[in-house]
């Protein structure tokens, strides 16, 4: 068996730019390092900007009767952003941490899991690797294709683990068992523009837009249930087309955003402001991209094997939450149970974005445990 260094990979990786959505070289470095571990390695690009061209990769190793354990995780990392105290794609390490775009969301665990599978002999069962350079964009040519590429070939997972940075405090002190759904929407109010001074030759939106904010915003969605905290509607941003102080727009408009558990549908929720926002203003339009449903994996085999393995490894028992953002588990729970769990998410998306090495290999170990349980 080969012997992979997770930090090492991770630092590769890092090292290899890949901006959402991605493709290309990055996937050159995972694909060379699974092949060689007696992967099957499937790539395929689709799409055209904006959402794409997007790469996406599943690698599958089987030995025969057993179950099929796969991981799913994103190659892409979201723009850097100014300000970093060096190259955020040269990784490189400092006090300890490895640090760099991807450090921490999440090129490190998909290195640990390549480095804990290569510490395993396999005797039975299939691991695959679910990897899509388009989670932090839209994911339109994303993780959604994954499943139809499996579909189209009677692939089905028994369970998967999603390599999402999840752990709060420590390694381990949290396990994502679901994830709340999200959609965006953009109103707009049509008016007709004119000088401040002639009112009655212009219709001003501003005051119809202000009232359906405020219905909005008065809006008692849910009290959340026993795994999820209530949906909430958050106001994204407000607009007209003209700065001058003496021109009454031609139009108004607002984005928001709707966070939701359970007890929502995506559509429903967009059926529901549409209704408020014509009872005020009929002339009203509301477009809106559902980002995905919500989704919950109650306690099981796949917690179960998850949990023992932070346990064994940390010597504590994870939380189970719900809480924070959307991942493609939102896609996968067609297939099978499905839980996120990685490094701490304290540095994701920031500058000088890290996360410790020592925690990088503690999760190859716990990864690793997890393997060895069900094909080893």
């Amino acid at each position: 068996m080969l012997t992979i260094d997770p930090v090492d990979l991770a630092a590769k990786l890092i090292s290899t730019p890949s901006v959402t959505p991605a493709s290309g070289a990055v996937f050159d470095v995972l694909g060379e390092a699974l092949e060689a571990l007696g992967f099957t390695v499937h790539r395929f690009t689709l799409g055209e900007a904006p959402d794409g061209p997007t790469e996406n990769m599943v690698a599958i190793r089987s030995a025969g009767p057993g179950p099929h354990f796969g991981f799913a995780g994103h190659l892409d990392v979201v723009p850097p952003g100014e300000g970093w105290s060096g190259d955020p794609f040269q990784a490189r390490i400092e006090d300890s941490r490895l640090i760099g775009r991807g450090a921490n969301d999440m090129k490190s665990a998909i290195a640990s899991f390549v480095a804990a599978v290569a510490s395993v002999e396999q005797r039975r069962g299939t691991l695959s690797f679910l990897i899509t350079g388009d989670e932090e964009g839209y994911a339109t040519y994303g993780t959604p294709r994954i499943i139809n590429w499996l579909n189209e070939r009677g692939i089905r997972p028994d369970m998967i683990l999603i390599g999402e940075p999840t752990s709060e405090q420590r390694l381990g002190d949290t396990v994502k068992i679901g994830r709340r759904g999200s959609v965006n929407m953009w109103l707009t109010v049509p008016g007709t523009q004119g000088h401040v001074a002639y009112p009655h030759k212009a219709d001003n939106p501003v005051g119809k837009l202000a009232r359906i904010v405020a219905a909005l915003d008065a809006l008692h969605l849910d009290d959340g249930t026993a795994q999820f905290p209530p949906s909430n509607l958050e106001f994204t941003g407000l607009a007209t087309p003209t700065q001058a102080s003496n021109v009454i727009p031609g139009e108004a408009t607002a984005q928001l955003n709707i966070r939701f558990n359970n007890l929502q549908r995506g559509s429903e929720l967009v059926e529901r402001v549409t209704a408020i926002a014509k009872g005020i203003a009929p002339e009203a339009t509301v477009k809106a991209r559902i980002s995905g449903e919500a989704f919950l994996t109650p306690p099981g085999e796949l917690y179960d094997l998850v949990a023992d393995a932070i346990t064994e490894e940390t010597g504590a028992a994870p939380a189970l939450s719900t809480s924070g953002g959307t991942s493609d588990g939102r896609f996968l729970i067609q297939l099978c149970p499905v839980l996120d769990f990685g490094l701490p998410n304290a540095t994701m998306h920031k500058l000088d974005e890290s996360a410790a090495v020592e925690d990088i290999r503690s999760l190859a170990r716990i990864y690793r445990r997890i393997v060895a349980r069900l094909v080893g």
